[in-house]
């Protein structure tokens, strides 16, 4: 795919929030705000920002702030454009479903990436209970090989998703990182709000996603009304990062549609 040329560099995770709205109301750009998963900053977005330049306008929301999914919705709606398309992937997309029940008024589309409606099950909010002691005894791991594969399909085991996602976790540290997980443990179950979403909804998966697999993203589909429903091949549980062409025809697909 060409890209469309981007001039302006990614900005910095030193700032709270990374608008990049143009400033002018008469703009044909539409107003596109990203919002990350667990560990994750800027550098997850970066092929799609860049490459839908032409015709959108991003804001990268930061999600390292907030120790509940409510705030972080709360956060994020209280900079961004009065209307909106959102894409959320993975802990992203539970903020995005949590925007939803706050102002589904201002969201035009939706695009839910590698996520769950459901709350978190009790063995694995004890997991993220023993992962959050560990931490706190010890020091910042960040990405390990372990995680690495839970995370990824083993093609990119090695290489440069690996050490994107390397570099992701350093950035926003192990301090973010509690917050997160206090934030994913404590989400609420969306299962019974999705009916009544009534915006444009794009649902997306890996078909190598062992963290929210396949029948998370059916279970989505199967509850919003209208909504569609693709699967990337050989992906895991990133495809901003895995299949960044793919996830980015996607989008343009559905800004355009």
């Amino acid at each position: 795919m060409n890209q469309a040329p981007h001039s302006n560099p990614l900005p910095s995770m030193a700032q709270p929030w990374m608008p990049q709205f143009a400033v002018s109301e008469e703009t044909d750009l539409e107003p596109v705000v990203f919002l990350p998963g667990l560990l994750c900053d800027q550098q997850l977005w970066r092929h799609q920002v860049e490459a839908l330049s032409d015709i959108a306008a991003p804001m990268i929301a930061n999600l390292t702030l907030d120790r509940s999914v409510e705030a972080m919705a709360r956060r994020t709606l209280a900079v961004a454009p009065a209307r909106f398309s959102l894409v959320g992937l993975s802990m992203g997309g539970y903020v995005a479903l949590e925007i939803m029940r706050q102002a589904p008024e201002r969201v035009d589309r939706l695009a839910l990436i590698d996520t769950s409606a459901r709350g978190d099950t009790p063995a694995r909010t004890a997991q993220r209970k023993a992962g959050i002691e560990s931490l706190r005894r010890g020091r910042f791991l960040g990405i390990t090989h372990r995680l690495l594969t839970e995370l990824i399909h083993p093609r990119h085991v090695e290489g440069a998703v690996a050490e994107d996602l390397r570099s992701m976790a350093g950035r926003v540290g192990g301090a973010a990182f509690l917050r997160q997980q206090e934030a994913i443990m404590n989400r609420p179950d969306f299962l019974e709000s999705l009916l009544a979403i009534d915006t444009d909804t794009m649902i997306v998966v890996g078909d190598g996603d062992r963290v929210t697999p396949a029948e998370h993203a059916e279970e989505m589909h199967a509850r919003i009304r209208g909504s569609r429903l693709y699967r990337i091949r050989e992906c895991g549980h990133l495809p901003a990062l895995e299949s960044p062409e793919e996830v980015t025809r996607l989008l343009r697909q559905w800004l355009l549609r």
